[in-house]
C-alpha cells in the first residue's frame, strides 16, 4: 500500500477519565504504520494529558457532557422526598434521559460526523464499549465505513446494551474473559471478535527507574513496606475493599504504608470524599496515603514492595496488571476477570478472592514474609510480559481486524 492508498481511521474515546483504555490507545497510535494508516484521536475529555496526544497524531476534542445529567442523577437518588411521591422518581429519570439526548447524546454526535466526514475516515475505532461509544458507531453507520468496537468492560445484558452491541461490524477483546461474556452475555458470534492483549511499549519502560524519589515524596523510609494500590478512583476499582484490608494488616506488619494511588475524574468527587473521611473516621491516617494521579508510573511501581490491582467487578485486563508484570513487580490480583488470566498465581503474582478483604490481607502478608518470593515472582513476571504485552504483536494484530474489514466492507 504506497502513501496514497493509506486510509484514515478515526478513533473516539469516551471513557469516564484518564485511565488505562486511553493509555493503550496511545501505544496503539504512537506504533501504527503511518504509510497505511492515517490516525484522528477524537476524545470527549480535555485536560493536559489529553492535549499530550496533539504531539503524537491529529486530536480533536468534543464535549460529550455540556450537561451533568450523571451528577443531577445521583442528586435525584439520594432525594428521599421524591421516592416518596408515586412515579415521580421514574418520570424525572424520563426527563434526565431526554435531557442526556437533546443536551449531550445530539450534539455530540452532530460534531463527530462532521469531523469523520471532514476527514474522509475509511473506518470507526471506537475505544471503549459500545453502549457508551454509539455516537461513534451511529457515525460509522451513517457515512457507510466499517466500525470496530474496542471492549474493556463488563456487560450487564439490558436491552439497550444489546442494541448498541448489534452496531460495530467488528469486536476487539481485550482477554478471553471479555469474549466469552460477550458471547454467552449478548450472543456476540465468535467469529465476530478478536482477542488482542492490550500491547505496551517495553523498550520504553525505565526498568532501573527511581523508585526512591517516590519514596522520598511520601516519607516512605528503607523500613517501610509499601503497597500500593493503582488506579482511577471509582468504587469498582477497589478502594473501600484496601481500606479494609488495612484495618486488619496495621497491627501485623511494622512501618506499613497502604497508597491509593490514581486520579480522580469529575463523577467521583463524592467518591473519593467518603474514602478520605473513612480514613479519618477509622484512624487509619498514619497509614493510608492519597497520592492522587501520578504522570510517570515507573518510579511509582519501583518505589512500592507489592502493587495490588483490588477491582471488586471482572476488569477485562488493567494496565497495572500489564506493566507491573513488565517491570517485575510483585503483583496482586483478585481471581477473577483478566487478572485471573494474566497472573499465575505463585508464579507470575498472587491471586484472592475477589470482594475478601481477608484474602487479599492475606496475600499482603504473604509477601511482607516472604521478600524472596516477591523477588523470584517478579522475574517470572517480567518474562512473562515481555512475550505478551510487545506493542508490535498488539498493532501488527489490529491492523490485521482493519485489513480484513476493508477487504469485507
Amino acid at each position: 500500500m504506497n502513501q496514497n492508498d493509506s486510509k484514515n481511521i478515526i478513533y473516539i474515546e469516551n471513557g469516564i477519565g484518564y485511565g488505562g483504555a486511553i493509555i493503550c490507545l496511545r501505544h496503539l497510535v504512537r506504533n501504527l504504520d503511518r504509510n497505511r494508516y492515517r490516525p484522528l484521536v477524537v476524545t470527549g475529555r480535555t485536560g493536559p494529558h489529553y492535549r499530550e496526544i496533539a504531539q503524537e497524531a491529529d486530536w480533536r476534542y468534543l464535549p460529550d457532557r455540556r450537561i451533568d445529567v450523571v451528577g443531577m442523577r445521583r442528586r435525584l437518588d439520594q432525594a428521599a422526598w421524591v421516592k416518596q411521591i408515586l412515579g415521580l422518581h421514574w418520570l424525572l429519570n424520563q426527563l434526565l434521559a431526554r435531557m442526556d439526548d437533546l443536551g449531550n447524546f445530539l450534539p455530540f454526535f452532530l460534531q463527530l460526523l462532521w469531523t469523520a466526514w471532514r476527514f474522509k475516515a475509511d473506518l470507526v475505532h471506537a475505544n471503549n464499549e459500545p453502549l457508551c461509544n454509539r455516537a461513534a458507531l451511529l457515525v460509522g453507520k451513517t457515512l457507510n465505513i466499517p466500525t470496530v468496537c474496542h471492549v474493556r468492560g463488563d456487560l450487564d445484558g439490558s436491552r439497550l446494551m444489546s442494541w448498541s452491541y448489534s452496531l460495530p461490524d467488528h469486536f476487539i477483546s481485550v482477554s478471553e474473559w471479555v469474549s466469552r461474556n460477550m458471547q454467552n452475555t449478548l450472543q456476540v458470534p465468535a467469529a465476530d471478535i478478536s482477542v488482542i492483549y492490550d500491547g505496551i511499549e517495553l523498550e520504553k519502560l525505565d526498568l532501573d527507574a527511581d523508585g526512591q524519589a517516590f519514596r522520598q515524596q511520601y516519607s516512605l523510609n528503607s523500613e517501610t513496606f509499601a503497597v500500593g494500590l493503582v488506579g482511577l478512583l471509582i468504587p469498582w476499582k477497589g478502594q473501600e475493599l484496601f481500606l479494609d484490608a488495612a484495618k486488619l494488616l496495621r497491627d501485623k506488619i511494622p512501618n506499613l504504608k497502604m497508597l491509593i494511588i490514581g486520579g480522580t475524574p469529575d463523577d467521583c468527587v463524592g467518591y473519593e470524599k467518603m474514602l478520605r473521611q473513612r480514613v479519618a473516621d477509622e484512624n487509619l491516617e498514619n497509614i493510608v496515603v492519597f497520592t492522587g494521579h501520578a504522570s510517570k508510573m515507573e518510579p511509582v511501581y519501583n518505589g512500592l514492595d507489592v502493587v495490588v490491582s483490588a477491582s471488586t467487578s471482572p476488569e477485562p485486563l488493567g494496565t497495572v496488571v500489564i506493566e507491573s508484570l513488565a517491570l517485575a513487580r510483585p503483583l496482586i490480583g483478585p481471581d477473577h476477570g483478566g487478572a485471573a488470566e494474566m497472573i499465575e498465581h505463585e508464579r507470575t503474582g498472587l491471586l484472592f478472592k475477589h470482594g475478601d478483604a481477608g484474602s487479599l490481607a492475606d496475600a499482603i502478608l504473604t509477601f511482607y514474609e516472604k521478600p524472596e518470593l516477591r523477588q523470584t515472582l517478579g522475574a517470572n513476571a517480567r518474562a512473562h510480559a515481555l512475550k505478551t504485552f510487545a506493542v508490535e504483536n498488539h498493532v501488527s494484530q489490529v491492523q490485521a481486524v482493519y485489513e480484513r474489514l476493508f477487504r469485507e466492507c
